[in-house]
């Protein structure tokens, strides 16, 4: 069994048996409540068919986990990350990012150079881990991806989501992985999200949906335009998404996959 050593004090390995995959489950319904958690069966079957389920564990009690799917596009193999979680109480440690870090391990030694997932844009403290913290790039919107649930996470706005794409042996990913900001032009194109969404979101649903609403809107444009998402601005008024034509982007050592699904 490949094993990853972070610290003394969390274990970062694979996970492969039926009680691993319960695991899972059980931090997810910690994080999310149980209105929405991928079964033990679908970990099965990523587990079987290619993908992996790596956990995080301190005293043989897993604290978060991530699961990627193989995935195929355009004669382009790649990993498609599902799910991942961390408990609340192990938040703001590194737990995260050391998950990631090892995926991007476990791909690159099975010469897998892509990892694709999606996010919220509205939910701007990942979209700046994404973006500023592992150095992917974002060139695809799905509208709704997932339809609109009753789960109080969405407060029943379409589920909107970003496509990160993960080139995990580009220049680009090294230099940011090293400590350095990724690099964009000064005269990238601005999405801005309002620094007040977080709480529409709570209070007022309608003001939320126009904010949501624009965003689509400007996304869909600039991708459309063939632009990437390349950085996040943090402002006292907002957040700003910051983007420039694809064929400009540096350090993705002429890695391309088509945008269509």
């Amino acid at each position: 069994m490949t094993q990853h050593q972070a610290s003394t004090e969390i274990e970062y390995r694979q996970c492969s048996s039926i009680s691993d995959f319960a695991e899972c489950v059980r931090v997810q319904h910690a994080v999310w409540g149980e209105s929405i958690s991928v079964p033990v069966p679908i970990f099965v079957v990523a587990h079987h068919t290619g993908g992996h389920i790596l956990g995080a564990f301190q005293d043989g009690q897993m604290i978060g986990f991530t699961q990627a799917f193989t995935a195929l596009r355009g004669g382009k193999l790649f990993l498609h990350s599902h799910v991942a979680g961390v408990l609340p109480q192990f938040r703001d440690r590194g737990v995260g990012r050391r998950l990631k870090l090892f995926q991007r391990e476990e791909a690159l030694r099975r010469g897998i150079d892509l990892i694709e997932w999606t996010f919220d844009p509205l939910d701007l403290k990942n979209g700046y881990f994404n973006l500023m913290r592992l150095g992917v790039i974002v060139r695809r919107f799905l509208p709704n991806c997932y339809g609109l649930t009753d789960s109080p996470l969405h407060a029943g706005l379409p589920t909107d989501r970003l496509v990160a794409e993960w080139w995990l042996d580009s220049d680009r990913v090294k230099a940011v992985l090293a400590g350095s900001r990724p690099p964009v032009s000064a005269t990238a194109e601005r999405i801005e999200i309002p620094a007040e969404f977080a709480t529409l979101r709570e209070a007022d649903r309608a003001a939320a949906a126009r904010i949501q609403s624009e965003a689509r809107k400007q996304f869909q444009n600039w991708f459309a335009r063939d632009y990437a998402a390349t950085g996040v601005d943090r402002r006292d008024r907002g957040t700003d998404y910051l983007l420039e034509p694809a064929a400009s982007v540096a350090g993705l050592n002429g890695s391309k996959i088509s945008k269509e699904s």
